[in-house]
């Protein structure tokens, strides 16, 4: 997200509504993942994991996109139901399109944004709803390079910055990331982006009870995870 003339732009939250052996042949995968009973997914959460890392390699190196994944065949196919097998929280930034950066196609992340890739109780309910309802063994936040969102939550904390209307609200959730941060050598702003993705990470993982049980039985994995815009690699910095 790139908070420029923000005065002129509203922000909208959108919420649509094991063993790593077992991976031979799964982390090339080129067609669609599908549910082994035709209503949720079959992959473990360290498999989910894995093909959402392989698919990133794939972006980095300009692999041809899958379009298996998004052919009329496969829009027909998920007209009937969804089967995703990771629940992505992200920011809102045109740069940063979950489907690209992990090679995957339609049907396949079910996708949850919010600037600054915070969570509120909207949000959760999204997140809860791909966990619960529709089995998704894998939960990702990903936060990104450059987050404006973030970089607006460091002017409040350096220069007591104020933004118009709703957007104040936004980057509120963001100010304790970076007042955290603050204690770190390097880089500022990077350092609290990854402060606020460990942040929502440490929530989902901790103070949400339908997120909480299957994480004791073993079905489900919360990660934290920064995308880079210039070379296009993600890196999966807080896996638990």
């Amino acid at each position: 997200m790139t908070l420029v003339s923000l005065s002129r732009r509203n922000f909208v939250q959108c919420a649509c509504c094991a063993t790593i052996g077992s991976l031979a042949g799964l982390s090339t995968r080129t067609t669609p993942v599908r549910a082994a009973s035709g209503h949720r997914t079959d992959l473990t959460p360290d498999q989910a994991l894995a093909l959402l890392k392989e698919g990133n390699r794939s972006f980095t190196t300009d692999a041809p996109f899958r379009r298996e994944t998004t052919n009329r065949d496969r829009r027909i196919e998920i007209a009937r139901g969804q089967t995703p097998f990771v629940v992505l929280v992200g920011c809102s930034d045109s740069r940063v399109s979950p489907e690209l950066l992990f090679g995957r196609g339609l049907g396949e992340l079910f996708i949850v944004r919010n600037a600054g890739n915070t969570v509120d109780s909207v949000g959760m309910g999204s997140v809860e709803y791909g966990v619960a309802e529709l089995g998704v063994p894998l939960i990702v936040v990903l936060g990104h390079e450059k987050c404006g969102a973030v970089q607006a939550a460091v002017q409040v904390v350096k220069e007591n910055a104020t933004f118009p209307g709703s957007i104040g609200r936004v980057v509120e959730p963001i100010v304790p990331a970076v007042l955290k941060a603050q204690s770190q050598a390097g880089d500022l702003l990077d350092n609290s982006v990854r402060e606020n993705v460990r942040r929502t990470v440490h929530r989902l993982r901790t103070e949400e009870a339908l997120l909480v049980e299957p994480q004791k039985a073993g079905k489900l994995k919360i990660v934290g995870a920064r995308y880079d815009l210039d070379d296009g690699s993600v890196d999966f910095f807080d896996e638990g």
